[in-house]
């Protein structure tokens, strides 16, 4: 039996948050009468189950995945988004005003990953907080793994497609574009791409709009 059309148009209004949950800060009181009790439940779901905590105001598609056993919390601030697709796994801590946009894979290894307030991670990111042994005396999946953390500041804008390796901070105001592998740290304010990403520019000297950028982050 098909759905009714009131049903089949919520599900669809489901499905485009998870994938553009800026639109959730846009929704009508009629549209937050349904939203906010489904929202509240994926929230309370994941509290009820991993060690997660979820400030106020904040959206989170049922079809991202995180995960934070005991030692490895997910902090998240007010006001941040994760879209649908993304892979967090802890030690993990989002300042307020975060936006993790679909498909993104982060994971804090032992020691973490910390990102600070309005800080915008664009489509297809991926921040691994480790590293595996490459000894040539063994397979390199017996090996034990090391892990320093990814500091990212405030008011970043992360690129999309973007890969950021374990021990690199990046710094307030920076910005990463589109396709960069980040390798070292990223002096505050700094224009980066590439791979490795090396510094193209400062925004302090060249202001930027959002026609100006590579990629759209939301």
């Amino acid at each position: 039996m098909l759905p009714s059309s009131a049903e089949a148009m919520q599900a669809q209004h489901k499905k485009r948050l998870s994938w553009m949950p800026w639109l959730w800060y846009r929704l009508k009181p009629k549209h937050l009468l349904w939203a906010a009790p489904w929202q509240q439940q994926v929230q309370q779901q994941l509290t009820a189950l991993e060690t997660i905590t979820i400030g106020d105001n904040c959206f989170i598609a049922p079809e991202a995945a995180l995960f934070a056993e005991p030692g490895r919390p997910i902090t998240i601030g007010k006001q941040c988004m994760i879209a649908a697709n993304c892979f967090i796994h802890g030690p993990i801590a989002l300042g307020d005003e975060v936006s993790i946009n679909h498909s993104c894979s982060l994971d804090g290894g032992s020691k973490g990953i910390v990102i600070g307030n309005q800080t915008r991670i664009a489509n297809n990111v991926t921040l691994y907080a480790f590293n595996h042994g490459m000894a040539p005396d063994m397979p390199i999946y017996r090996q034990s793994s090391q892990s320093r953390g990814i500091v990212i500041g405030r008011d970043v804008w992360v690129g999309a497609q973007v890969g950021v390796v374990d021990g690199v901070t990046i710094g307030d105001g920076a910005v990463i574009g589109m396709g960069a592998i980040v390798t070292k740290d990223v002096p505050a304010w700094a224009i980066v791409a590439g791979n490795p990403a090396v510094i193209i520019g400062d925004r302090r000297q060249k202001p930027l709009t959002g026609s100006n950028i590579d990629s759209p982050l939301d």
